[in-house]
């Protein structure tokens, strides 16, 4: 039966997999990110953060998925 998911069956989502393949075109940001946090590791204050960067390389995965994951939603 079409779209019957038996209970042994493993539903895979499409979006976790692009963003693990998508990552890889955002090596740039990811290194960005991790020089941030090297930089700011020893700050004791909690006032140095690396939200900036952080967002930076989700966004960018975030626009590697869409246009691969809409493409294939069609």
């Amino acid at each position: 039966m079409r779209g019957h998911i038996k209970s042994d069956e493993e539903v895979s989502d499409p979006k976790a997999l692009l963003e693990d393949r998508s990552k890889a075109k955002c090596v740039y940001q990811w290194y960005e990110y991790q020089k941030c946090v090297k930089r700011i590791e020893d700050d004791e204050t909690g006032q140095k953060h690396c939200t900036g960067q952080y967002f930076d390389y989700w966004k960018c995965v975030d626009k590697n998925v869409a246009e691969k994951l809409f493409d294939s939603l069609k």
